[in-house]
């Protein structure tokens, strides 16, 4: 199935990331929280399953728990649409998670829940009902 996803992560300690590439970061602890085979990817990337470091998204996962993926199922490129949208909504990390576009960021923090405004905000792009898909445990 084809669609975009935007996974929803929690961090529990402040931390210094290295992010490939892109330099390191310090996280600070919020108080909230290619297809969508690649959520799974990224649920064994983040419990450890799989070490291979590919993505920026990639260098976090290990860091922090995973808390789900809210997918929209849409054969439209709304990936970039829907980082526009979050980037009005949210603070973001400058240059994360999009060195294949223009965006500004593709990677957004609160320390807020936020898995109904994003699921709320990927309905609106598209019409579409999101899917919320929790990690295995």
């Amino acid at each position: 199935m084809k669609g975009v996803y935007v996974l929803i992560l929690k961090l529990d300690n402040d931390t210094t990331i290295t992010i490939g590439k892109l330099g390191t970061f310090h996280f600070k602890t919020a108080r909230g929280t290619g297809g969508f085979k690649r959520v799974t990817r990224h649920f064994n990337v983040a419990s450890g399953k799989n070490t291979t470091l590919r993505w920026h998204i990639d260098y976090l996962l290990p860091h922090m728990e995973v808390i789900c993926a809210v997918t929209v199922p849409t054969g439209d490129d709304i990936e970039c649409a829907v980082a526009g949208k979050l980037s009005a909504l949210l603070p973001a990390i400058k240059g994360f998670g999009c060195s294949d576009c223009s965006c500004s960021s593709h990677l957004f923090f609160s320390d807020n829940a936020v898995t109904e405004m994003i699921k709320n905000t990927c309905n609106d792009l598209t019409g579409n009902e999101s899917i919320i898909i929790n990690p295995p445990n």
